[in-house]
């Protein structure tokens, strides 16, 4: 009677578990599902302003005026240049600073670990770091989206972490063929470090790709708008002009602007939604390496 009360109870707890799991993916889920249907459906379903689980009468006018947009056009290859760029600048700089961190007999390490710190826990504010990007000529530059990004404290630990793990007979080995450090570093630790490599990139790529505040507050040119931001300006600032003449001379009166905004919506995100799946276990493993070895 124990063991049938046990399993009674177990058994209750995963149906109600799973249950609350349907629920919580349900209420992520259905944002997103909404927006695509509502992108999808024909300009004169899309009026009615109707919720519907499928797309009453299928229709890729929003979309069309989406890819003949050339600033939306424009935005994606910024945000692709962006994202490929900055990660592997962020990658490359971050690396070489946790390598010399990790190492005990480094000079001053524990004062630059502090000033570090002090970097994760506290920043200049917004108006002496705009004044700053000025100062260096990163306003209004394709730059300021590379250069402020290249060094991350939480990042360099995860590096420090994985650096340590790498046995010093490989390094000193290295050493004893001449290798300077940095040939240690480019021949030996980091081709033994991809794993922690492809989580870094990961990191850093979804963190570019999504990122739209350093558009909004550094770049005033159309050309070098991101994805994000010109998304921004569509939903929270309604500046879709040019769109919506677009579809007007189009489709007329029929495409509705919330068929736009959902249109670019979806092209904003799609790509890195597709991309996630396949590298969740690369985020978690990078956690994991911070929190447990860190």
């Amino acid at each position: 009677m124990g063991r049938r009360s046990t399993l009674k109870r177990i058994g209750v707890f995963e149906v109600c578990n799973t249950l609350l799991m349907l629920a919580v993916c349900f209420l992520t889920l259905y944002p997103m599902w909404f927006v695509l249907i509502n992108s999808l459906n024909a300009p004169e379903q899309a009026m009615l302003g109707t919720v519907n689980w499928f797309p009453k009468q299928l229709s890729l006018d929003s979309y069309s005026v989406v890819f003949n947009d050339k600033t939306m056009m424009n935005g994606f290859v910024v945000t692709i240049l962006r994202t490929v760029i900055g990660s592997a600048a962020h990658v490359l700089f971050t690396a070489i600073v946790a390598y010399g961190m990790s190492k005990t007999t480094l000079i001053g390490r524990k004062l630059y670990m502090k000033i570090a710190l002090v970097t994760m826990l506290f920043s200049g504010g917004l108006i002496p770091t705009f004044i700053l990007m000025t100062k260096l000529g990163l306003y209004d530059n394709f730059w300021v989206f590379v250069i402020p990004g290249m060094y991350s404290f939480f990042n360099m630990v995860i590096f420090m972490s994985f650096f340590r793990t790498i046995p010093d007979s490989l390094e000193e080995s290295a050493k004893v063929d001449g290798a300077s450090d940095y040939g240690v570093l480019f021949r030996i630790v980091l081709p033994n470090s991809m794993a922690v490599i492809a989580t870094i990139t990961l990191f850093s790529a979804v963190y570019h790709w999504n990122d739209y505040y350093q558009g909004v507050i550094y770049i005033r040119s159309q050309e070098i708008l991101p994805l994000q931001t010109i998304l921004y300006k569509i939903i929270a600032e309604n500046s879709m002009s040019f769109m919506q003449q677009q579809a007007m001379a189009q489709f007329g009166a029929r495409l509705p602007g919330n068929s736009i905004k959902f249109a670019s919506m979806m092209v904003a995100t799609l790509p890195i939604l597709l991309f996630y799946p396949f590298i969740q276990r690369y985020l978690v493993k990078g956690v994991m390496i911070g929190a447990i070895k860190g």
